[in-house]
């Protein structure tokens, strides 16, 4: 059985997650029975080790850079990334109002309901087709700020290959 930490709460459903530093957490009601939680939290075994190897690559990746490999990625950031984003802003038909390089470790790019857009310089660790993918999901955003069907189309207007693309990113 795979060791995890359990917080109980109001909420109704149970739910998994694996930390940045690769700890399982179960989320479950307060008066669920233990029972209950042990039985989901062994169905979703290879759900859990398929991820904790995931975060581990990842922070793996990201605590073997030097200030160097950080400063280059960031340098490369700022050189590639504002310009495929007005690039691909110009061939979808989008405005957005900003771009801006983040240290962020969790996500790599979000727009905010202003339509800035921002983006983690770890991004640059990745194939630059996944990279594009990333920027053009960003920009999707400015139309569709959700993840629904028609954001997915509109994506795939533009980039038919998309799923592709999020594989390369996902490696």
């Amino acid at each position: 059985m795979t060791e995890y930490t359990l917080i109980r709460s109001g909420r109704k459903t149970l739910a998994l997650e694996i930390s940045r530093d690769c700890k399982v957490i179960v989320r479950a009601p307060q008066k669920m029975p233990q029972k209950k939680i042990d039985e989901f939290v062994e169905q979703y075994d290879s759900w859990i080790k398929k991820n904790l190897e995931k975060q581990r690559k990842r922070a793996n990746e990201q605590s073997s850079l030097t200030e160097n490999d950080i400063a280059e990625l960031k340098r490369r950031a700022y050189d590639y990334l504002p310009e495929r984003t007005e690039y691909f802003a110009k061939i979808m038909g989008v405005e957005y109002s900003g771009v801006k390089i983040t240290s962020a470790k969790t996500r790599y790019g979000s727009c905010s309901a202003e339509n800035s857009i921002c983006f983690s310089y770890l991004l640059m660790l990745k194939p630059l087709r996944a990279v594009d993918y990333v920027v053009v999901h960003e920009l999707a955003h400015t139309v569709h700020h959700n993840h629904s069907r028609q954001f997915y189309a509109f994506i795939e207007k533009y980039m038919p290959d998309y799923k592709e693309r999020i594989k390369e990113l996902k490696k």
